[in-house]
């Protein structure tokens, strides 16, 4: 499913397409571990449309596409503070 339609989607619409790709992959996997299926670029397929819709999904929890645009300042996320690296050569005794 390409991202323009996914976007064009309301929310329910969203979170029943969402279940429905994830049973489709759930069956999909069951099939390949039986042995009934080769097809590899379908669970490829599948998983990246649960991946688009989750990620439609988190855009519009966090406002970040629609017509509520907020400015990048607010929106921002802090990033997490980056951890001193030990010298190399100098264990803890």
């Amino acid at each position: 499913m390409e991202t323009e339609k996914i976007r064009n989607l309301n929310d329910e619409e969203l979170v029943r397409q969402e279940k429905q790709s994830a049973e489709q992959l759930f069956r999909l996997r069951f099939q390949m571990k039986l042995g009934q299926n080769e097809g590899v670029k379908k669970l490829r397929d599948l998983r990246k449309d649960v991946a688009r819709i989750k990620t439609v999904a988190r855009e519009r929890a966090l406002g970040l596409h629609g017509s509520s645009l907020q400015p990048a300042a607010e929106t921002a996320v802090k990033p997490a503070k980056a951890k001193k690296a030990k010298p190399a050569g100098k264990e803890a005794r």
